[in-house]
């Protein structure tokens, strides 16, 4: 048998086993659902540590039993993770508490400050508002106001990938390119901040309760005896550092250079410009670590993203979702067929999809909205403007990412729960007025993963080769020039507009209702 990668994938929704041969072919998959978290407070949202070690290890023994022969073919592994995810560690690499999901909405109130030049710095430019909403969301922050406790006893501070390398190697160390999240990070040179940096005054955490960093295509360690027992991976087998799940997704669908932008339409819809330098496309919002070494991953995120999807098909689908059941097809058969009986531009209806805030656009006031209604309107619109209002916000995102960085984009790629949406991506190509292409497996975080370790281990020569070879476009969407145009009109004159409108009444609406 031809030589195989392991690459590991836990998400929000499942944790995922799959093999990848050298040309990037899925050889086959497992996977074990997920529960994503539970909630002990509204907006709380939580998990066992290991649950999700749990999860990985189910979905590895089912992964041997389909595929038995193919365990002696495997070189090595990688594992990619959801992000921002925390779990505080003791002395003995054990959790003290439940992760803090990604997903979680707490806050820490009243953090002091950050004082000094670095205080005053933020003031003159007009950024302390940011810094203060960094300070706010950080897990950190609200252990120290509420579990002081728990931050005593915490000896390392890691994100999910860190606690699952742990459990499969035995030692608490992470990639480079996972650290994403309110952490004391340097995004510009990929490695924990600097003694003098700001972010140790505005996060309570120590230099020393880091784990230690290893860059992407570089060896974690090996699986230990315990965690070869319990997933049934041979131990011994290196461990090779990936990357976050958003930039191993990036990788997956080829995106080495900048002119490519890569869409992730997931719970989180996001589009991404790798660069060899380093572009903010907003001011003090760092691009991420991509899954190649020394390279950025400038991104927008839209929070709320496809979940929205997921909304309208709960609240609104349940005729499609039943109809689908009696006809034995796929639920998202009808849904496209309901988004394409509403016209281009949905007859006037605009979704603005900032059901969640972010940071500084759309700021941490921002709510969602939806405008144009009239009498001609029912459920196709309603849910075709959703799928073209998170195309809008992507387009305005990538935008500001040419504008800043003065590269503009040439082509898409499209990956995630999203792109398996035919209605879906010819939106996304018309509104963009680019190619919009699909990777040539769905799995691109795996994929990405696997790439990682395909040259880390000396299989492929370096990551060009290993793109040329493992990646390839699926089906390709070319875009329609009357439906662009009109998509451009609504996106130049109501899209881009209704943010700046609607601001003092989201900042009224925040003051009255909380």
């Amino acid at each position: 048998m031809n030589e195989l990668i392991l690459a590991l994938d836990v998400g929000t929704q499942s944790a995922r086993a799959m093999l990848f041969d050298l040309r990037g072919e899925l050889i086959a998959k497992a996977r074990t659902p997920m529960t994503p978290y539970y909630s002990t407070q509204p907006g709380y949202a939580e998990q066992d540590p290991a649950y999700f070690w749990d999860s990985l290890a189910s979905a590895c023994r089912a992964l041997w039993q389909m595929a038995p022969d193919a365990k002696a073919a495997v070189r090595g592994v990688a594992l990619t993770t959801q992000r921002g995810t925390v779990i505080p560690l003791d002395s003995a690499g054990e959790p003290i508490r439940p992760a803090i999901s990604w997903l979680d909405q707490r806050r820490a109130e009243g953090v002091r400050p950050v004082g000094g030049l670095w205080g005053l710095a933020f003031r003159l430019v007009g950024m302390s508002g940011t810094v203060a909403y960094m300070q706010a969301e950080a897990e950190a922050n609200w252990l120290a106001q509420n579990e002081p406790e728990t931050l005593a006893k915490t000896h390392k501070f890691v994100l999910l990938s860190g606690y699952l390398t742990r459990c499969l190697i035995g030692r608490v160390v992470d990639s480079v390119a996972c650290q994403v999240g309110y952490i004391p990070f340097d995004y510009k040179a990929l490695k924990w901040a600097a003694p003098s940096d700001w972010k140790w005054s505005a996060l309570p955490l120590r230099r020393d309760q880091m784990p230690d960093l290893v860059p992407p295509g570089e060896v974690l360690g090996e699986i230990t005896p315990q965690a070869a027992a319990q997933t049934g991976i041979p131990a011994g087998l290196p461990l090779i550092a990936a990357a976050a799940d958003k930039a191993c997704e990036v990788l997956g669908a080829g995106g080495l250079t900048p002119e490519i932008g890569c869409i992730g339409y997931g719970t989180t819809a996001t589009i991404n410009m790798t660069f060899s330098r380093y572009v903010e496309a907003i001011p003090m919002i760092p691009p991420y670590p991509a899954a190649i070494p020394g390279a950025y991953t400038l991104e927008t995120q839209i929070t709320r993203g496809y979940w929205m999807v997921d909304w309208f098909k709960r609240e609104f689908g349940q005729a499609e979702q039943r109809a689908a059941a009696e006809q034995g097809i796929a639920p998202e058969t009808l849904f496209d067929a309901l988004a394409a009986a509403a016209p281009p531009g949905a007859a006037g209806l605009i979704l603005q999809p900032f059901w969640s805030p972010g940071i500084k656009i759309p700021g941490p006031e921002a709510r969602g909205a939806i405008t144009g209604f009239d009498g001609r309107h029912g459920r196709a619109h309603l849910y075709r403007a959703i799928l073209e209002g998170i195309a809008y916000a992507l387009r305005d995102a990538a935008e500001r990412a040419e504008r800043r960085s003065g590269v503009r984009l040439k082509e898409l790629r499209v990956a995630g729960g999203g792109s398996q949406s035919v209605q879906a991506m010819q939106i996304t190509a018309d509104i963009f007025g680019l190619p919009a292409a699909q990777p040539h497996v769905y799995e691109a975080s795996g994929l990405g993963a696997a790439i990682d370790a395909a040259v880390g281990l000396g299989l492929h020569r370096d990551f060009p080769t290993a793109i040329c070879e493992m990646t390839r476009i699926g089906r390709v969407y070319e875009p329609d020039s009357a439906r662009h145009n009109l998509y451009s009109d609504l996106f130049q004159h109501v899209y881009k507009r209704l943010y700046s409108r609607l601001r003092p009444l989201y900042r009224h609406l925040q003051h009255i209702i909380g």
